[in-house]
């Protein structure tokens, strides 16, 4: 028994030697990593995890700090800084650029996710096919998306599409700045961080969200009116900067390309899925109104929704892609990973 323990030790002890004898040689890297939302955001811990796992798999040669809350640029402007190098590694919500990206806007159109985490894995496998077309400035790394959101509202319900007509609501992407204004309603264009201050301010009356990031970011106390309908997810990137990597020793690139995979990408999407859903139960709670519609209302909703489709298509065949194979494809992932709605 004891050889055997002692043949252990050796053993963990030579993986030990032998891990750290490849990367004996290699250059020290400090990456810059960029988000855009509060520290106190789920996503926060998840690069720090990220981070942490790679340091420890470059055996210290690949270090890390997480830089959150627009410290090194603005949210709209997270690719162009992993493309330009002013950070190596960005968090990037692609609806925020309208027309940058139609491919991955797929993942916007509504009533075709229905959870966060199966979702995220759906998303990035079937991306991963087109990243390169369409994210060739940096290297695309992983995709995911948010536990679905809805419409939430400063004072009144909102039922019906001819509700919006008349409101000025802030869309959490292009896609639903296109639905609020093929329904009427006059879109507000800001980041997430500035979501609470416009609606307080009365720049806007509306707004889509995932349910967790209300309480988070204050919006819970300029909003009453939420409707409990998954009704989109915004979808979202890692993206890492070009020239940094190829700086990198082969061995280096493996411990990257290792953390740029589909199992982080639930990694990263689960607690971030957990904290939106959670999110109903604790408005309802704080005495909001958490209202539901009707099965003929819903159907007018997406009915309301079709035109979205056509548009995500023209603007796919327009950056020469094939729109039915391209859905086809996302769909089938979907179904695999028991997110369709």
């Amino acid at each position: 028994m004891k050889a055997r323990f002692a043949g252990y030790v050796y053993a963990a002890a030579l993986a030990t030697v032998v891990t750290s004898g490849a990367f004996a040689q290699d250059k020290t890297f400090e990456l810059k990593l960029s988000h855009w939302v509060p520290p106190s955001h789920p996503l926060q811990k998840a690069l720090e995890d990220w981070g942490t796992s790679v340091e420890k798999d470059s055996g210290g040669t690949i270090k890390f700090k997480v830089y959150p809350a627009q410290q090194l640029g603005k949210a709209f402007d997270h690719y162009d800084m992993a493309r330009d190098g002013i950070a190596d590694l960005t968090y990037i919500n692609p609806g925020y650029q309208p027309g940058r990206f139609p491919i991955i806007g797929a993942g916007e159109l509504p009533f075709l996710i229905a959870n966060g985490k199966g979702g995220s894995q759906a998303l990035d496998a079937w991306y991963r096919k087109y990243a390169d077309r369409e994210m060739k400035d940096v290297k695309f790394c992983l995709a995911f998306v948010h536990d679905p959101g809805t419409f939430h509202s400063k004072s009144k319900k909102i039922m019906v599409p001819a509700d919006i007509k008349g409101m000025k609501i802030r869309p959490a992407h292009a896609t639903m700045a296109t639905f609020v204004t093929q329904l009427g309603g006059t879109n507000v264009q800001s980041s997430a961080p500035e979501v609470r201050d416009i609606l307080e301010k009365g720049v806007a009356d509306a707004v889509t969200f995932p349910w967790g990031s209300i309480p988070l970011f204050g919006i819970d106390k300029v909003t009453k009116y939420h409707m409990e309908v998954p009704l989109y997810v915004t979808t979202f990137a890692f993206v890492f900067n070009k020239d940094k990597y190829n700086q990198m020793s082969a061995s280096q690139k493996k411990v990257i390309d290792n953390h740029c995979t589909n199992e982080w990408a639930l990694r990263v999407a689960s607690p971030w899925a957990d904290f939106e859903h959670s999110g109903i139960a604790k408005l309802k709670a704080e005495g909001h109104d958490v209202y539901t519609i009707s099965p003929e209302q819903l159907a007018e909703w997406k009915k309301a929704a079709e035109p979205l489709h056509k548009s995500w298509a023209d603007s796919v065949k327009k950056a020469g892609g094939n729109p039915d194979t391209i859905m086809n494809e996302l769909k089938a992932e979907l179904v695999k990973f028991k997110s369709a709605y």
